[in-house]
């Protein structure tokens, strides 16, 4: 093993060692891809054929849906994730339904569908790891839709901020005001106007491309190591 594989095992080890058994590891090891994107690539696009899921080692990104004029924020992938959603769609139609952005660079390995498809069978931690996964982004997808339903675009986009401060883990977001409207499906003025509006309240605070949220702080920066 090159000083190379011997870096990305350390690493899957780090991430995962207490998730998956040694044998686990070991055969992701051998039948995976180490991959790494930058901030902004795409990953994977809407009808792109999905031989691989990905399996999060550090770094973040955002899952999306859109149609010919719209994009929608659905959740994010972060260290110790995959997608199990997108395993899911890998058996049943082969291509993806969701789109894939890096938000913050990313380092994973790609697992062949064959291999997690058999994995389920032959290791207990696998199969615990997919249903706790699919169970989780299925929580997040409904929480979506009952945020499109029933809160207001103020609490939208205060629970968005409150969000990413916690996916990102940084004390502050560094984001425009139309990269918020596009994940939020809404446009650039309306919200400019909202977060004045939580400013105002004393909920955020925020200077050019760099937001805040107030009342969140200890609780955040207890959960950084």
């Amino acid at each position: 093993m090159n000083p190379k594989e011997q870096l990305q095992k350390k690493k899957l080890k780090n991430a995962y060692a207490k998730v998956f058994e040694v044998k686990l590891i070991n055969e992701i090891l051998k039948v995976s891809a180490f991959e790494r994107l930058k901030k902004g690539e795409l990953l994977i696009d809407i009808g792109d054929e999905m031989t691989h899921i990905p399996l999060i080692i550090s770094g973040v990104i955002k899952i999306l849906r859109k149609d010919n004029d719209h994009e929608l924020s659905l959740y994010y992938l972060e260290e110790g994730d995959t997608c199990a959603i997108s395993f899911a769609n890998c058996l049943n139609r082969k291509e993806s339904i969701f789109k894939g952005i890096v938000e913050e660079d990313v380092e994973m390995f790609l697992l062949p569908v064959k291999k997690i498809d058999q994995w389920l069978v032959k290791y207990k931690s696998w199969r615990y790891f997919i249903i706790d996964s699919y169970h989780y982004r299925l929580l997040e997808m409904v929480g979506s839709i009952d945020s499109l339903a029933f809160l207001k675009m103020k609490d939208r986009v205060h629970n968005y901020l409150i969000e990413r401060l916690h996916t990102t883990k940084n004390a502050s977001l560094k984001i425009t005001h139309q990269e918020i409207a596009n994940d939020l499906n809404t446009s650039r003025v309306v919200v400019t106007r909202l977060l004045k509006e939580l400013h105002d309240a004393g909920e955020i605070a925020y200077t050019r491309n760099k937001i805040h949220v107030l009342g969140v702080d200890k609780l955040f920066m207890a959960s950084i190591p």
